[in-house]
């Protein structure tokens, strides 16, 4: 997935929010990849050849995408992907391209990204973004990334045909198990245009505002901000090995200290919760389930009943693939041969969609003879 050095999809919010974190950032050196990125990438790679050439999930079983072999979770992540894709485009009317290149022209010179999906059903125009992580939940309203790949595909030749005459736009986000969808207009995008052209060019400016704000989670300069370290001096050298050493070895002393406390900070707030008590912005909820056969025997029974053959059974290896498998033929799988098991809570943001937890308070100086 190609990006711009200047801003991308997934650094819009960021750029408008904190326009000086341009500079900043164009001082570290290439952010290293991990295991999470490389597995992300991996799968964007498999989906886009899976919705191209219509094959199934599991024949990319053992097989390799970016030096990552994809095993039976990846393959049952990118089955749930494909089945919420037919959420968007049930009756299989979309017109769509993948990977797509997109930039702003003459607007932002050198300023572009590559899209997931962008397509076009009826009157309405899709851009779509696949999510493979499991760790942060991505909404698709006002969605910086999606926007910025609206607005930039709205201007590039080769993808404009999507949203010429479009009565209004739709972003989704895919990240299986869930999908967020958002229906917005092209004075939004246009809208939005604005405020990154803006952005940008205060971003050129010597003196570039920096802001603290949600926008500095992946911000991979954050180590070296001001705004972070309460230093004064913004004019960090341009080359790593000219980078403060003094300063970097004082952070980094102080780096496991801060890793402990997040911690117990965590557990703390985990512990308080589960005992009932209540902390503003935060609450409970049940973590991530994962689906799995009730009785797997049973199941093998049930879907051949419901006429599958015997290589189509042998190759259903979890619910998700068995859904597919009867969606070919308009059934829906029993629920009763599944279930949804949580492996115990977690502490999130207020904001976050998933149902709290309510826990009835217990008061600690209360004991029972």
């Amino acid at each position: 997935m190609q990006h711009s050095k200047i801003v991308g999809g997934s650094t819009a919010k960021r750029v408008i929010n904190c326009p000086g974190s341009v500079a900043l950032v164009a001082k570290m050196p290439p952010q290293a990849s991990n295991r999470f990125m490389a597995a992300g990438s991996a799968l964007h790679s498999a989906v886009d050849l899976l919705i191209n050439n219509g094959a199934a999930p599991h024949t990319l079983l053992g097989k390799t995408f970016e030096g990552v072999v994809l095993d039976e979770d990846h393959c049952e992540k990118l089955e749930s992907a494909l089945m919420l894709l037919d959420e968007v485009d049930p009756e299989e009317d979309m017109s769509f391209t993948t990977e797509a290149r997109v930039d702003f022209g003459d607007l932002l010179p050198g300023v572009f990204g590559s899209t997931d999906v962008l397509g076009r059903i009826g009157s309405r125009a899709v851009v779509l973004d696949w999510k493979f992580g499991d760790g942060v939940i991505v909404s698709a309203e006002e969605n910086e990334q999606l926007l910025f790949y609206a607005a930039a595909a709205m201007r590039t030749p080769a993808t404009k045909w999507a949203f010429e005459g479009a009565t209004e736009i739709e972003c989704v986000i895919v990240q299986p198990p869930s999908i967020r969808r958002w229906v917005t207009t092209v004075g939004r995008v246009r809208e939005f245009e604005r405020q990154l052209v803006h952005a940008v060019k205060q971003s050129e400016k010597p003196d570039a505002p920096l802001n603290l704000g949600e926008h500095c989670r992946w911000c991979t300069a954050k180590v070296i901000c001001p705004q972070m370290t309460g230093a004064a001096d913004r004019t960090l050298a341009v080359k790593i090995a000219d980078l403060d050493a003094g300063k970097i070895s004082l952070f980094l002393k102080n780096a496991d200290l801060l890793d402990t406390w997040i911690k117990d900070l965590r557990e703390l707030a985990l512990s308080m919760l589960e005992s009932g008590q209540s902390l503003p912005d935060f609450k409970l909820v049940a973590s991530r389930a994962t689906r799995s056969w009730t009785d797997a025997d049973k199941a093998k029974v049930a879907l051949f009943a419901f006429g599958l053959n015997e290589s189509e059974v042998v190759s259903v290896v979890s619910p998700a693939q068995a859904e597919k498998a009867l969606k070919k033929r308009k059934l829906k799988l029993p629920k009763v041969l599944t279930v949804s098991i949580s492996s115990g809570t977690t502490v999130v943001d207020a904001g976050d969609p998933r149902p709290a937890i309510v826990v009835p308070r217990v008061n600690p100086l209360l004991k029972i003879a």
